[in-house]
């Protein structure tokens, strides 16, 4: 068996990758480098010229030669090797007619447990958001966010102490509609420093949050360190790293409770597996990034069915709504807050 041809697709705001074969089967792939899809996309096409005429089943020797082949990467270039690697993997189980996680070790769950990501750009919606997740039988419920995303063109200030109060309160708010039922994935997507970090994280330990993620940025592992060792809430983050050297100067810190791979970021379901090996060996769980398409959702599930640290699987909140649920034939099915193998 043989690649025959690459083409990308831009729908909406996903990019994807058809990998064509000589005996009609196809792959699918996705890049999580939303916000530079171009890039990612001409990326997959000089991928291709290396791709095209070779086995598609010899998965870890391409990844190695996507890898190493160029002096630079990012975000662009690592998402199209996800996408590529997703799209081999696809190929591969169809090839053996079994699930992906049938060739990656065999299941060790039935079911995936999810969290719902709740949007809204008001404290009402959010919390309406709660509730909707609970109604659905969620047992999680994520993107819960005590900052509002203001509009960047408009100042913001506030003082400390209104700041970290306002933040808390909000908290609170979220516990008493969850209920003891729902757990809180509170997300604080970078926007506080590691001491403003330290007081928030005191002031919400009191409702139980599953994780608080990514309350700082993430590149100074040594200040989401001295966070995580100031604070009894676990600490979510990952979903801007994207290889196991950076997981691992993350891990070998203490700096984090649940790693957050993106399987379409952080070199596809090959890496994401070799990123949950190494957290597996400190009890670190891994909660897979995953605000794209039902394809990055499927990808996903292929690797929480798989590894014994699975914690919880990111569920956007409009998985079955259009554009997303035109993308594909069949989407996954919910039931009870779990996706279903």
């Amino acid at each position: 068996m043989k690649i025959e041809a690459l083409e990308t697709l831009l729908v909406d705001k996903y990019l994807y990758v058809k990998i064509y074969t000589d005996t009609g089967l196809i792959g699918i792939g996705e890049s999580g480098a939303w916000g530079f899809l171009e890039s990612s996309e001409a990326a997959i096409h000089t991928f291709g010229e290396y791709l095209i005429g070779e086995n598609p089943l010899l998965i870890e020797h391409h990844w190695q030669y996507m890898y190493r082949a160029f002096h630079f990467r990012g975000s662009a270039i690592m998402g199209a090797i996800s996408a590529i690697d997703i799209a081999l993997w696809d190929i591969a189980g169809q090839f053996y007619q079994v699930p992906i996680y049938a060739l990656l070790g065999g299941k060790v769950r039935d079911k995936i447990r999810a969290y719902f990501h709740v949007l809204g750009d008001t404290k009402e919606k959010l919390i309406e958001g709660v509730k909707m997740a609970k109604r659905d039988g969620f047992t999680a419920v994520g993107h819960l966010t005590p900052f509002l995303d203001e509009d960047r063109s408009v100042p913001y200030f506030k003082t400390h102490v209104d700041k970290m109060t306002d933040a808390i309160d909000t908290v609170a708010m979220y516990r008493e509609v969850a209920g003891k039922d729902v757990d809180l994935c509170i997300e604080i997507h970078r926007r506080l420093t590691p001491a403003e970090a330290v007081v928030l994280g005191k002031g919400i330990e009191e409702f139980y949050p599953y994780f608080i993620e990514d309350p700082i940025l993430p590149e100074n592992y040594d200040s989401m360190a001295f966070v995580a060792s100031k604070i009894d809430i676990p600490i979510a983050t990952g979903e801007r790293l994207l290889s196991i050297h950076e997981f691992e100067m993350l891990l070998t810190r203490n700096a984090v409770q649940y790693v957050r791979p993106d399987v379409c970021m952080a070199g596809g379901i090959s890496h994401t597996k070799k990123i949950a090996s190494l957290a597996e060996s400190r009890y670190v769980n891994v909660v897979p990034h995953n605000p794209l398409s039902p394809v990055s959702t499927a990808a996903c599930v292929q690797l929480a069915a798989c590894i014994p640290n699975f914690g919880l699987q990111e569920l956007p909140h409009d998985e079955n709504l259009s554009p997303k649920k035109d993308i594909v034939d069949s989407p996954l099915k919910v039931e009870n807050g779990f996706i279903l193998l």
